[in-house]
């Protein structure tokens, strides 16, 4: 038979270099499913998530890990509808994605068919940028390179409707020469987007001029790593990081202050109160609350969209650059400080810090102590190794517990916060590179809402990869625990039993049900171990560990206001006042005891 317009399509993203797609079928994409059998044995794949929004965060996953615009297909109507979530998480983290979605026959449109949804309207905010339906298997080429071009340059979510009659109509690969036709082609190279001349000499005045200079890195500073550290060294500056630019900075190097905000550390919180300058690069980190106070510091901003400029502190310079290489601009301008108390202080803080963090995991709970988990796996943490954080409190001891090391990536669902992307980043990321480890940290609640099923998906597919290194450490804490210190913190409020409380589950049973290991951790001198057996694991892993809820997440500063908040909590009645009570002691004690050099 001759090729359809869903074959045409497959050929075409073939040709833009895309390598996979994240979706779940339906009779809406019939065409498209079709075309994928009988292009079986090309390049391109076809991953089967379990959700249609797990296949958007697969695919948001894999544009953050391999730099490739990532895509996801779905079918009409209520599958269109569940790609929502994770399309979202790649627009608000700038990630370049495709969503393709099914519709009904052209001829049912405005009948008020069987699953007829408006999806135009219904993309409209998430695919800004550019959401088109084809109309005409003559329209597929250029709708489809204008759809991978846009995601790419604007680093946003595209969308692309496909009602089913056009999928299987006759392929029309070059449209007739006529009034009316468009004739689009393909490739993009990336420019280098450099500020001019002037404003970098203004730059390095203002950061020259400084005494004590402190600099944030956002993911847009994943690929300028040898370029801020050069800069640090130059400014004797110390180095915070956004939660999304974890992996942009080693954290073994002693000037590097760790992660910034309500995750973030007492290190990264000193920084930025008691800076003169500051240089952000590649970040539009949200909480203006962790930056200098205005008027504190001079700054200087470096971002590739013109558009986070000065958003969260107002820059005396603001530059749209490329961040390594307006950085390697900038640096031949620096002069090296001669001057080091700054940086030997921060330096200070954090080795004590760290040893300050150890105390703190090494403290007792009722089971284990969640900080315990992350630094065992701190220590052990394979070369080149993939990590994903789901929302909550894993979070938080991924912001502060890990200390990740060069070569290594990192991500989460940074700007939209959801719950559930932990387990579908990890397999995006095995796709990616099926030859790297990779290890995804998620809570209890995250594994119960969606996690458990896409185990099933690594169960579908893991012995196609390279090397079966997957682990998901799930803590199983019985509580949705980040919302629960949330309500205590910034509510005054108690924790509520008939909210708050998740049924137990038997998440490692589960695991080696589906043919994958399961390991069951249930106190703190086994924790080492678990860790041990499951990377040298045959197969993945699923490491469940029962956590205590009541260790609290101590946010680098406490306010007046927080502190009466959390007081006002455990008065009020809450079940587990006694377990906080004790844990939050032995955790500022720990701030407090003789830390071992």
């Amino acid at each position: 038979m001759s090729d359809t317009t869903a074959d045409f399509l497959l050929n075409r993203l073939q040709e833009w270099g895309i390598s996979q797609i994240y979706g779940y079928p339906g009779d809406g994409i019939n065409g498209i499913m079709g075309a994928f059998e009988r292009a079986e044995g090309r390049k391109l794949r076809f991953v089967q998530s379990r959700h249609e929004e797990m296949a958007a965060f697969m695919a948001c996953a894999h544009a953050k890990f391999s730099g490739e615009v990532g895509v996801c297909l779905a079918t009409s109507g209520p599958g269109a509808i569940h790609l929502l979530n994770g399309l979202y998480d790649a627009k608000l983290d700038h990630q370049p994605v495709v969503a393709i979605v099914g519709q009904q026959p052209r001829s049912a449109l405005g009948s008020n068919y069987l699953q007829e949804v408006d999806l135009p309207a219904l993309f409209k905010d998430v695919a800004h940028e550019y959401v088109q339906m084809v109309s005409s298997p003559a329209q597929m080429r250029h709708v489809i390179d204008r759809a991978v071009r846009t995601a790419r340059v604007m680093r946003t979510v595209t969308c692309v409707i496909i009602p089913n009659d056009v999928q299987e109509a006759a392929a029309v690969t070059q449209p007739p020469r006529v009034h009316g036709s468009v004739h689009s082609g393909t490739g993009y190279c990336v420019p280098q987007v450099l500020p001019a001349e002037a404003d970098l000499e203004r730059a390095a005045e203002i950061l020259n001029a400084g005494e004590r200079v402190a600099i944030l890195v956002g993911a847009g500073a994943l690929n300028a790593t040898d370029e801020v550290i050069e800069v640090a060294q130059l400014l004797g500056a110390g180095v915070a990081k956004a939660l999304l630019g974890k992996a942009a900075v080693p954290d073994d190097l002693p000037f590097v202050t760790g992660s910034i905000g309500l995750l973030g550390t007492e290190p990264s919180y000193d920084l930025m109160t008691q800076c003169d300058t500051l240089l952000m690069v590649g970040s539009g980190f949200p909480y203006s609350e962790f930056l200098p106070e205005e008027g504190q510091a001079r700054g200087v901003q470096i971002d590739i969209d013109g558009r986070m400029l000065s958003l969260r502190y107002p820059m005396e310079l603001a530059l749209v650059g490329d961040s390594a290489l307006t950085l390697r601009a900038l640096i031949p301008k620096l002069k090296r400080k001669s001057q080091r108390d700054w940086v030997e202080r921060i330096e200070n803080k954090v080795a004590r810090w760290w040893r300050t963090l150890e105390e703190r995991a090494h403290q007792p709970a009722d089971p284990i102590n969640p900080q315990r988990l992350f630094w065992e796996l701190s220590q052990r943490l394979p070369e080149r190794c993939i990590l994903a954080s789901d929302s909550g409190s894993a979070a938080n001891w991924y912001a502060r517990d890990l200390r990740l090391r060069r070569g290594m990536m990192a991500s989460l669902s940074g700007n939209l916060a959801s719950m559930g992307p932990g387990v579908p980043y990890a397999i995006a990321a095995k796709f990616a590179f099926p030859e790297r480890p990779v290890i995804a940290l998620v809570g209890d609640g995250a594994m119960q809402m969606n996690g458990n099923s896409e185990l099933i998906t690594i169960a579908k597919y893991w012995q196609q990869w390279d090397r079966p290194h997957l682990i998901i450490a799930v803590l199983n804490n019985r509580d949705l625990n980040q919302v629960t210190w949330e309500q205590r913190v910034l509510g005054g409020d108690p924790k509520w039993e008939s909210s708050q409380a998740l049924p137990d589950f038997p998440y490692a049973e589960y695991a080696e049900m589906l043919g994958l290991r399961g390991l069951r951790v249930d106190r703190p001198e086994q924790i080492g171990a678990a860790w041990d057996e499951a990377l040298r694991a045959d197969r993945p892993v699923v490491l469940e560990v029962y956590t205590d809820p009541s260790v609290p997440p101590l946010p680098p500063h406490i306010s007046l206001k927080q502190a009466k908040a959390y007081l006002g909590a455990l008065l009020k009645g809450d079940a587990e006042a006694k377990g906080v009570v004790a844990n939050s002691i032995r955790q500022f004690a720990a701030e407090l005891l003789p830390h071992k050099d």
